[in-house]
């Protein structure tokens, strides 16, 4: 457990023992899901933040219409439920379930603050938390504002671009997972695909998606 903290970003750079330290100061909990089962359902009241020790787990939204989108999978050393801790909300505003066997410690609201008061250095680790997800949540708004799969295959597409710093874009998620993340159905975004890759966009071969016109791309989103 110990080697897993020291590479989750709460407590990396501190030493086992010094982590050993801190956690036998703290009430956690560690509690064990079997694939598929229910986490927390929204709604429910917080339990405190949650540090992934084994497996993988998705967030989850769920529609009145029966409808489900994978929000995010979060897997070993991941962390949910940090923003919303410190906030108004006393419910979990989605649905967590355990993607595959997991395991799972939860830090409590006023055992996060201890260790904040303990350890100069865990409050600035949290921080650097908070600061990165409200980052990715103002990118998640990014995507959400775009109406069309085309402008959120660009959007993707261009994001992969900066960050792969290459014209061919290895995909880490499966099509299924990505028409997940879009909110689309697959044959959608495979339809999509064919006409950029037809008006000369894009190209794509398995898991690799080849760039072959960026300003074109770029052109879509402005």
């Amino acid at each position: 457990m110990l080697k897993i903290l020291s590479k989750s970003i709460l407590f990396k750079g501190f030493n086992e023992d010094v982590i050993d330290n801190m956690i036998s100061k703290i009430n956690y909990k560690i509690s064990h899901f079997s694939k598929g089962e229910i986490i927390a359902l929204e709604g429910d009241d917080i339990r405190g933040i949650g540090i992934i020790l084994d497996g993988t787990i998705e967030v989850q939204k769920g529609y009145p219409s029966g409808k489900v989108i994978s929000v995010n999978r979060i897997g070993i050393g991941g962390i949910f439920g940090e923003v919303i801790i410190f906030s108004n909300l006393k419910h979990y505003p989605s649905n967590i379930i355990s993607f595959t066997s997991s395991k799972v410690m939860f830090i409590p609201k006023e055992d996060i603050l201890k260790l904040c008061s303990l350890s100069e250095g865990f409050l600035t680790r949290f921080m650097t938390l908070l600061s990165n997800k409200i980052l990715m949540l103002n990118k998640k708004l990014k995507e959400v504002s775009y109406g069309t799969i085309r402008e959120k295959l660009a959007d993707f597409i261009l994001d992969q671009y900066k960050s792969q710093e290459n014209f061919k874009i290895t995909l880490k998620q499966k099509r299924n997972e990505m028409a997940e993340h879009f909110g689309v159905t697959r044959p959608s975004l495979s339809r999509e695909l064919i006409k950029m890759k037809e008006e000369g966009l894009i190209d794509f071969e398995k898991n690799v998606i080849i760039i072959k016109d960026l300003e074109k791309i770029e052109e879509v989103l402005y």
